[in-house]
């Protein structure tokens, strides 16, 4: 009998994320699996929600809601900040993605919306908030027997 994936488990599998018109968004399946430890961010708690459970050879496709997701948009979430913070070699133009060193010095993407006239407007959302999407896993291993000491 094999182990079912719960909250402690380290989870060997393939994973895809479409958006609900088709569009890959991406894909291990062509690749080596990803592997998983749950509760650590890897992935989010909707997504781990909808493998609780699941064992080794299983494989779902579920169409997860923007708050299972990525999340909603939040207007909070956009921000100015002084266009001299941005490299010269790279000029900020609207859609393009940096990364950013947070408070805590956690990476965090922002992607550019407008350059004004002495600042740059980003967003903070993550790029896939507020859309549905179709989350496909196949579970090709799962070990329980990894703990980690909180």
């Amino acid at each position: 009998m094999h182990d079912q994936i719960n909250m402690r488990s380290l989870v060997l599998m393939h994973y895809s994320i479409a958006l609900t018109d088709g569009r890959l968004i991406e894909s291990s399946f062509d690749e080596d699996p990803v592997e998983i430890t749950m509760r650590n961010g890897d992935i989010t708690d909707g997504m781990e929600l909808a493998i609780i459970g699941l064992q080794e050879g299983d494989s779902q496709t579920l169409t997860l809601t923007p708050e299972q997701a990525f999340g909603l948009r939040d207007e909070d979430n956009i921000h100015d900040m002084p266009l001299a913070d941005f490299p010269e070699k790279l000029p900020p133009e609207p859609g393009l993605c940096y990364s950013f060193e947070s408070p805590d010095d956690d990476e965090i993407p922002g992607t550019v919306v407008s350059v004004k006239k002495d600042s740059v407007e980003i967003d903070f959302n993550h790029p896939l908030a507020s859309h549905e999407i179709i989350f496909t896993v196949n579970i090709v291993g799962v070990n329980n027997t990894h703990t980690e000491k909180c």
